[in-house]
């Protein structure tokens, strides 16, 4: 599978993953391993867990290519640029699994909600932004932005690349529990559900998946 973005090419990114694979099972594709699709993409192979009853996916979320801490050079600049101070940042973090990813922890989800970033100031960099939310009854742990600058997005409303990589961060980290659901997308009115989980060491990234476009064409 390749993945294109308006600017170039993804070596791993999550809806295509998900959607390619519930594309392909539509068409009559059969797995070899009952239950699971095996993808080839730009990092390598990904694992696909199928849950026929319920039309859910979830990606087996690939190693993280860069991670470690932010240089303070560099978090100021991405501080500045999202229009926040270092004293709103809990904690930081690379979490690039091939799209380039910084990953910041603010303290709520309000805090994540707020944030008005000036996207040229942002540039290329490809950054994400999660905050938990103080009530969880019924309601997403934590809420999640992602601005792509790296691949000309100025902000996604859900990414599953994004959300896998903040996952291995944060559960690693102790500032999530091993599972946990993330909202993406409200502030462009896209209310986006991804449930993160880590089972024997692998972080699995998933959610429901419909087909929304069929038809046929003639060439």
């Amino acid at each position: 599978m390749r993945i294109f973005t308006p600017s170039s090419e993804l070596p791993f990114a999550g809806h295509p993953t998900l959607g390619s694979a519930h594309a392909w099972l539509e068409a009559g594709g059969v797995p070899r391993q009952s239950g699971t699709v095996v993808q080839e993409c730009g990092v390598g192979l990904v694992r696909i867990r199928v849950d026929a009853a319920s039309a859910r996916l979830a990606f087996a979320a690939p190693p993280l290519l860069r991670s470690g801490p932010i240089d303070s050079d560099e978090l100021a600049g991405i501080v500045a640029a999202l229009g926040i101070s270092g004293a709103d940042v809990v904690d930081s973090n690379w979490v690039d699994n091939g799209p380039g990813w910084a990953g910041l922890l603010l303290a709520t989800a309000e805090a994540v909600l707020a944030v008005e970033p000036d996207i040229e100031a942002l540039g290329e960099r490809s950054i994400g932004i999660v905050g938990p939310h103080a009530s969880t009854a019924g309601h997403p742990e934590f809420e999640v932005r992602g601005f792509a600058g790296g691949v000309g997005v100025r902000e996604d409303p859900v990414t599953g690349s994004l959300n896998a990589s903040l996952a291995q961060w944060m559960i690693g980290a102790g500032h999530a529990p091993n599972h946990y659901v993330a909202r993406q997308g409200a502030r462009l009115g896209r209310d986006g559900l991804v449930d993160l989980e880590l089972i024997d060491g692998q972080v699995w990234v998933g959610g429901q998946t419909v087909t929304c476009v069929s038809g046929t064409v003639l060439l």
